[in-house]
């Protein structure tokens, strides 16, 4: 499952906690109330814990460009230097329209 449907599938779960809590609230079931914000709560972790996801495959992805690049400096071999800066620059490319 890919991190975008793992936010979305967070998000929903996470409103429907909310639902179901002010719903609890609403006809004084204390019980369904408890069991709403359980289900809000697991739904902000999911968002979590797929934007922790993200944020290191981004940056592994600027490691490896990193490397790459400097493996291609010190043979003295343009073809990777430029491959890394491609992939570095798609990478911010990439986080930049996932906001």
């Amino acid at each position: 499952m890919r991190n975008d449907s793992k936010r979305v599938e967070g998000a929903a779960e996470e409103l429907g906690g909310k639902i179901r809590g002010g719903f609890g609230k609403l006809i004084g079931n204390e019980q369904m109330q408890v069991s709403g914000k359980v289900c809000e709560l697991e739904g902000a972790a999911k968002q979590l814990a797929a934007k922790a996801a993200e944020r290191v495959q981004v940056n592994m992805v600027k490691f490896v460009g990193a490397v790459t690049y400097r493996v291609g400096a010190m043979i003295e071999n343009e073809h990777p230097r430029i491959e890394s800066r491609a992939q570095v620059s798609l990478c911010k490319v990439s986080r930049d329209s996932q906001r």
